[in-house]
């Protein structure tokens, strides 16, 4: 009989984690408009400044584009169980992963140079509010690149299968909806800045 219960709240578990993960991409999302919508705001200040997105943000972009990419490439191969094509393809997702956060690094790093500053007397409230709302994104990018770890080695464990994915679709969907959120707030400083 313990068993049955324990069989059923396994089931349940695994039933609502789904849609939790999309009530709280929901919320992360509301967040980043209010962040957003924050710096639109700000922008209408007189000593607000102007300023061009360093090469590094695109180039960035363009890593974790192609992470989402490898990602759905690694789920193909595990939907046919070929663990070595779907290892090969999240080694590669993990390595875009952390190269587009050292080129966040790198862009960081081009807007002191350019005389920008998040903090201090030298500080401008344009630059501050992008820092603000980069590294609310760097944290649930960090979020997304432990679940990229997890993933790996738990796929190194044969933990997962064509049978067994949920703990891998749910790393998927976050990394993707991560990809989508820099994108959105790539093309928003674009065109915003």
């Amino acid at each position: 009989m313990k068993e049955g219960l324990d069989l059923e709240l396994q089931q349940g578990k695994r039933k609502a984690a789904k849609p939790m993960m999309w009530i709280s991409m929901v919320s992360m999302t509301m967040m980043f408009a209010g962040l957003t919508s924050a710096y639109v705001i700000s922008s209408s200040r007189e000593d607000w400044v102007s300023f061009d997105l360093p090469q590094a943000f695109v180039v960035s972009s363009i890593c974790i584009v192609l992470s989402s990419l490898t990602f759905l490439i690694a789920k193909q191969f595990l939907r046919r169980d070929n663990q070595i094509m779907t290892r090969f393809f999240l080694i590669a997702t993990l390595f875009l992963g952390l190269t587009f956060v050292y080129e966040q690094y790198q862009g960081f790093l081009q807007l002191k140079e350019m005389g920008l500053y998040f903090a201090g007397p030298d500080s401008e409230v344009s630059s501050s509010m992008l820092m603000v709302i980069v590294f609310a994104h760097v944290v649930h990018v960090a979020a997304g690149v432990i679940c990229l770890l997890v993933v790996v080695l738990k796929q190194f464990l044969n933990r997962y299968s064509s049978k067994d994915m949920l703990g891998f679709e749910l790393a998927a969907i976050f990394w993707h909806f991560v990809d989508l959120l820099w994108i959105g707030l790539f093309l928003f400083f674009y065109f915003n800045t």
